[in-house]
């Protein structure tokens, strides 16, 4: 394939049509409210395998010949291209070998392998597993799909595009994650194509905005090193063959922090009831820089793919983020009964005591003080300051600390 054309667009949107579920857009009333522009979401995390790359794999298998399928498939990925590989080289009954990271969720590796997949970690990061894939094929043969420097996989991906603009064909912004740039090749492209005055704007983790540092150089460029919570979006290098069109259809590039991303966790899972995972979150976090003008907003939430372990870090990181949790430490006289003074004041304001740490040995003199640290739940920022104002007004100079693990 030479180039990205309407034609391919429209053929890639019949065939991946035989595997994907409909993810019709979700008017958040909780976005638009607090952004000031009317915002959907594209749910691609209740995609089948968990995300959107499913489209990209199908399509990219169904153009291979006969003996390419039989010589079996390669690739590698952090998790949802895996996925989508897997499953769709069980479809059509050959082999695939999937390298991952060996940081990938377990959640990811055991349901990449639960698809009949051959899995091979390797390496900290996706380059250095693409690396060790292309040695293997190689050395065995296999054919090779990359996850996002290929035109093929880039216009399967495009489909999400075609449904959003079927839907919501005025749409004015369509924000798109990216970490090699293969979704946002195939959206911002076909979406241009149908509706030129769309824009559509990128979104990467400030850790790894390998796409924004090329674009600002007008080359592909290879960060030094990634870091941020977004695996599925930790690239070092964009693709090459796609940057052309990403230079030519993304609109402008936002990055977001790591911290933007716990407290998207806990707006969408409070106020949507929905599982997406930190790459997927890019974009709702992105939503907040965008100016508000009233303008209709597709937020795509990439996939949903999370492990328990990492869930269990970021509710805990988001509800410190939010203020329903915090530490403090106050320093009481060392007699009976003022623990549980300290107690009835926070219980009168309502606060929910989780956890209490009673060190008699802070201080030589222990008749002097003794310190108390207490983890408590409040219903958020303004009642924190309230319990915090009360504890002062009573003379027990609350000093705030980083809350250790809270559950345990």
């Amino acid at each position: 394939m030479d180039e990205l054309t309407l034609e391919k667009f429209e053929e890639a949107y019949e065939i991946v049509q035989k595997v994907v579920h409909q993810t019709n857009l979700i008017e958040s009333e909780y976005f638009s409210n607090i952004t000031g522009n009317k915002v959907y979401l594209k749910p691609e995390n209740m995609q089948l395998t968990g995300a959107y790359k499913i489209r990209g794999a199908y399509y990219k298998i169904s153009t291979l010949t006969e003996e390419e399928r039989e010589k079996g498939l390669i690739t590698a990925s952090a998790g949802n291209h895996a996925q989508g590989v897997a499953y769709a080289a069980k479809a059509y009954g050959v082999k695939a070998v999937i390298v991952m990271p060996t940081t990938t969720p377990l959640i990811k590796v055991n349901r990449t392998k639960s698809y009949g997949a051959e899995v091979v970690l390797y390496g900290d990061v996706y380059d250095e597993a693409c690396q060790y894939a292309l040695k293997l094929a190689e050395e065995n043969g296999y054919t090779f799909i990359h996850p996002f420097d290929d035109l093929e996989v880039a216009t399967g991906q495009s489909t999400v595009a075609m449904e959003i603009i079927k839907e919501l064909p005025f749409a004015d912004y369509i924000l798109v994650p990216i970490g090699g740039g293969g979704l946002a090749t195939g959206v911002s492209t076909l979406a241009k194509m149908l509706n030129p005055n769309i824009k559509v704007i990128g979104v990467e983790p400030a850790g790894a905005n390998c796409m924004q540092v090329s674009l600002k150089k007008g080359e592909v460029t290879t960060l030094p090193n990634v870091d941020t919570i977004a695996d599925g979006t930790a690239v070092k290098t964009p693709g090459s063959k796609i940057f052309p069109y990403i230079q030519k259809n993304i609109d402008d590039i936002i990055t977001v922090e790591d911290s933007e991303l716990i407290v998207a966790f806990l707006d969408i899972l409070e106020n949507h009831k929905m599982l997406v995972e930190n790459s997927g979150l890019l974009t709702v976090a992105a939503l907040k820089h965008l100016k508000p003008e009233g303008a209709k907003v597709v937020s795509i939430l990439s996939g949903g793919n999370m492990d328990i372990i990492t869930l269990s870090s970021v509710v805990q990181h988001g509800l410190v983020a939010r203020s329903r949790i915090f530490t403090v430490s106050v320093l009481l006289p060392d007699k009976p009964g003022e623990l549980t003074k300290v107690s009835q004041i926070i219980a009168e304001l309502q606060g929910n005591i989780i956890k209490l740490d009673h060190n008699q040995f802070v201080s030589l003199n222990r008749n002097s003080a003794v310190e108390l640290v207490i983890t408590i739940e409040a219903f958020g920022p303004e009642h924190k300051e309230e319990i915090l104002n009360v504890l002062k007004k009573k003379g027990y100079r609350p000093i705030e600390k980083r809350p250790k693990t809270i559950y345990n």
